[in-house]
Parts: C-alpha cells; structure tokens; sequence
C-alpha cells in the first residue's frame, strides 16, 4: 500500500455519524429541551447547583431555551475537588456503574461518575469521532491509551466496538511489543497521546522497522496539547493522517469532539456538549469567531451533570460551515490552556509555541524540555532539544550557529532571546501518557 493512498482523505462515513448532519433548527430545538433537564436535574440532584443558581436568583423554571445558558452559574474543577468524592453526583450509587479519577495536584483527584445510559452516550460520541476519519468496521484499532481510572482507554475502547470495528486494547506501554503488535495484527488505526506516538515511530526506527510499510493509515491523538508541526512530523513518519481528538474527564473523557477528514478544526458534538466562548477574566460571553476561553455543558448526562464547565482550553468557534457537511459547530485547535502558561519575564509563554519554532529549524526533532530556573532574582528559560545526530557532528562553529538559529527561531514567536541547549537523539525521558515539558527549579533551594 503507498503513502500516499493511506493518506487520501475519506468521505464516505458509516451511518451512526448522521446526528452530526441534523437541521439548526432541531438541533437547537434538543438543546434546549435537555438543557432545561439537566439544569433541573441538578438543581434538585446537587446541593451545590441549588445553592448557586439560588444565588443569582435562577430557578430550573427560568431555562426554558438554549439562550438560556447564560443564567447558569460557572463550574469549576475546584468543585470537583472541594465536593471529593460524591458531592457533584446527581444520581444515587446504585445507578451509577462506573468511576473514573485523574490525579490531582492537592492529593484529591477528580471523580466522575456514569450511569449505563452516559456510558452509552459515551460510545455513540467516540463511534462518530472514528467515523469521521474515515474508520469503519472493517478497521483494525490498536487502543494504547491507557486503561484503568483515566478516561482515555476505556473511552476510545467502548466507542472502538460501537463502531463494530476490531479493537485491540494494548493500553499504554511496552512499547516494542506495541510495535509488533501494530505489525503482526496488521492495525489500520491507533489511538495514543501525540508525543508516545513519536516515541514508538522512534522505537520502530531502532527496531530496524518504518511504520510507514504497516497497513495503518490513521492516527488518534488527544490528552496533551498538539501543533500543526507535529502533525506533519508525525504524517510524514508514519505515512498516516493524524487527527484530533479532544475530550476532559469532568465532561465525559475523549469524544467530546473531533476532527472530520478536513482536518480544519474539531467538531463539538453538541446535541450531548454545549459549547461556549467566553473571556477568560471577565467571564463575560463571545461571539462565534472570537478566540477566549471554552466552556462546556453537558446536556444529557445523568450520574455528574457539568453546567458551564470552565475548561482553561483557549480556542475559538468556527463561523463558517465546515466543507464536510456537518451541522454541529467546530473549534479550532487548542493549543493552549490558560492555566499552562508560563510568565517568563512579564512575558506569556506556551510550551505550543517552544514546539513550533523548535520545528521550524531542519535537524529538530520533536523532543524537547523547558528547564525553569532564577538566577539574581531573574527568571531564566532553556530549552533542550533533540537533534539529529549529524547536526551534532558538524564543527564548534557550526553548532554554535545551528543553537542561534533554533532560538532565533523561537525569539520570532515569543519575543525572548532563550537559551537552547541540543543534546543527542533520545537523551530526554519518553512519556506513556500525558507529556510534561517543563521542569521547573525556580523555587529549589527556598
């Protein structure tokens, strides 16, 4: 099979993606019908709803209409935290049939909760996520999300089987037996965080193997913030198309949204998710277009209703119609979140916008790590990145030149003239899971 014939885009879909195409005016129609159940359902349900929409003087009577959302209080994931483990459920244990649990920061993690009826919500929402990439069930899924309390595995698991395609539940790790697997199986998907995908491309490298000789042709990635550049990086090593998958535990994990074959923006499925921009300091709502913060509701689950969720992703709704047809809005890439930035400086920094200028210079790879330290008071910035080994042969002078033109590369975006610091190909620490980039030592030794 060529490259270039995995890569084409798909645009036949199985049926199940259909709710994706539905009329504006009966999908805001069901928004409006199940908003106005679930702000009741947690009015009655959750002592700290009640307490909330009391006190802007809101009863479940005043939602009648989607308009309606802006009445509703924000939710934050404090709340999840401050009410550990039960107190945002709004449905007794004995409907609940399953937990899931991130790690927290303060020792608490975050709950959340599914009644039968959520968890096949849950399915319905992956499934049409895999069938706008083209997956159907003749597929062969290498799941290798992980499995256990994050959302990730069992998430894309049972969305995999609603497909009716063939999945193949590896989980996280093990990371040349994955390979063999994806081989030997002849896998035709695989689901993964951005940066383990890289990793097992680099391992099949090593291996004496080139994924781009395998049957697989499409790449889900999700659970840590991506670029275009890595997008490229990864299409043009594997010979795949890689595609966007967003979802956040506190709403119901991946499947929230996704891309479609355009790859041009992530499709909310909104008939389950309301979406909402709004500016991050003053929770002030904004227009479709404008970029700010994303809020999400849930509009049909039962066991954990989230009402106006605030999720830190910074992003913007889309205005125009997407090529592919679909009626249900999109957001464009998030690359960003409004809690992961660094302030280095006075000046706002992503670790996105480390990775675009990294990306920019030939001889980058996409491994890097930003290393936080304070020296006079002042903070100080490096990066360290892998490069191909040949850069690293070269003469003094030479490599001195190729440091500049990745910080130079990196100034353009930022505005700050860092310090770059190469080393060899698979000298940083692989991730599994969710990547961290930054290491930060600026309160060591205080």
């Amino acid at each position: 099979m060529s490259t270039s014939n995995k890569r084409a885009p798909v645009t036949h879909f199985h049926p199940i993606s259909s709710p994706d195409y539905v009329p504006l005016e009966q999908l805001r129609e069901l928004q409006s019908r199940r908003l106005a159940h679930m702000a009741r359902r947690a009015y009655e349900n959750v002592p700290l709803y009640r307490e909330r929409m009391q006190a802007k003087g809101v009863t479940p009577d005043d939602i009648q209409s989607i308009d309606d959302i802006s009445k509703l209080p924000f939710t934050m994931k404090c709340d999840l935290r401050d009410t550990y483990p039960y107190g945002l459920f709004a449905s007794p244990l004995k409907d609940i049939v399953r937990l899931h649990a991130s790690s927290g920061t303060t020792g608490k993690p975050i709950v959340v909760a599914y009644t039968k009826e959520d968890l096949s919500v849950w399915d319905e929402v992956v499934a049409r996520a895999l069938a706008g990439y083209g997956l159907t069930k003749n597929d062969i899924i290498q799941n290798s999300f992980g499995y256990g309390l994050f959302t990730g595995g069992l998430g894309l698991h049972g969305g995999i089987e609603r497909l009716g395609a063939l999945a193949v539940p590896v989980s996280g790790g093990n990371t040349e037996r994955q390979i063999l697997l994806m081989k030997d199986f002849g896998v035709t998907a695989i689901s993964c965080t951005p940066s383990y995908f890289v990793h097992l491309i680099d391992k099949a490298q090593q291996m004496g193997l080139d994924i781009r000789e395998f049957p697989l042709r499409v790449g889900i990635f999700g659970a840590e913030p991506w670029t275009e550049a890595m997008r490229a990086h990864m299409e043009d090593a594997a010979g795949i198309r890689a595609y966007n998958i967003y979802g956040l535990s506190e709403i119901v994990g991946p499947g929230v949204g996704s891309e479609c074959w355009t790859q041009e923006g992530m499709h909310i499925f909104e008939d389950h998710f309301y979406p909402e921009i709004i500016n991050p300091q003053t929770g002030e709502t904004l227009p479709d277009g404008e970029e700010g913060e994303l809020v999400l509701s849930t509009l049909s689950k039962e066991a954990m209703p989230m009402l106006r969720y605030r999720t830190r992703d910074i992003t913007t709704i889309e205005r125009d119609t997407c090529p592919c047809g679909r009626t249900i809005r999109r957001i464009r890439r998030i690359s960003r979140r409004s809690d992961d930035m660094l302030i280095i400086r006075g000046v706002n920094v992503f670790p996105s916008q480390i990775e675009t200028g990294i990306l920019r210079v030939e001889g980058t790879l996409p491994h890097f790590q930003i290393l936080l330290t304070r020296s006079g008071g002042l903070d100080q910035m490096e990066v360290r990145v892998e490069v191909n080994a040949d850069v690293l042969g070269d003469t003094i002078a030479s490599i001195e030149g190729f440091k500049q033109k990745v910080a130079q590369s990196i100034e353009n975006i930022i505005g700050l003239h860092i310090r770059v610091t190469p080393v060899t190909p698979h000298t940083l620490k692989r991730s599994e899971g969710k990547i961290n980039r930054v290491v930060d030592l600026r309160n060591e030794g205080k």
